[in-house]
């Protein structure tokens, strides 16, 4: 079986935890984190607004912090994981990338992303409501 691992920030490790002990040691795991592409634009044109026309650049620009960042969540949960898994970092809009990543895996660990205190549809949010939706293979959802 392929098994895709949805590494969002906040819900990661119960993804893992689930995962780790649920599938089986001759299973493929893939391990996926999508940065929204949306974050760099907004920050860069809200830097630009406040510093005037021609604001220097940035030390370090925030595509390689977002990589780097990106990098470093799928070192952890690939750690915590603790077996062989592909480690995938894309970019886009996040719901749209993780269906995308999720034709290719016969299962999808995620975690549920809205309002915690809330069973039903209001513990998804958007991202969420749309992969559950979208995804064209198994879901394994989970609580953080």
């Amino acid at each position: 079986m392929r098994a895709l691992i949805w590494i969002a920030e906040d819900t990661w490790e119960a993804c893992v935890d689930v995962a780790r002990a649920l599938l089986r040691p001759d299973d493929e795991i893939t391990l996926l984190h999508v940065a929204a592409a949306d974050v760099e634009a907004v920050a860069g044109e809200g830097r630009a607004g406040l510093l005037g026309r021609r604001p220097p650049p940035p030390a370090r620009p925030l595509r390689e912090i977002s990589d780097e960042a990106a990098r470093a969540l799928l070192e952890q949960a690939a750690a915590r994981l603790g077996r062989p898994a592909a480690m995938v970092a894309r970019r886009g809009r996040v719901e749209h990338e993780v269906v995308r990543a999720a034709a290719d895996a016969d299962l999808l660990v995620l975690a549920r992303d809205g309002d915690p205190r809330r069973a039903g549809p209001r513990s998804l949010g958007p991202p969420g409501r749309f992969v559950v939706d979208h995804a064209a293979c198994g879901l394994l959802l989970v609580w953080p």
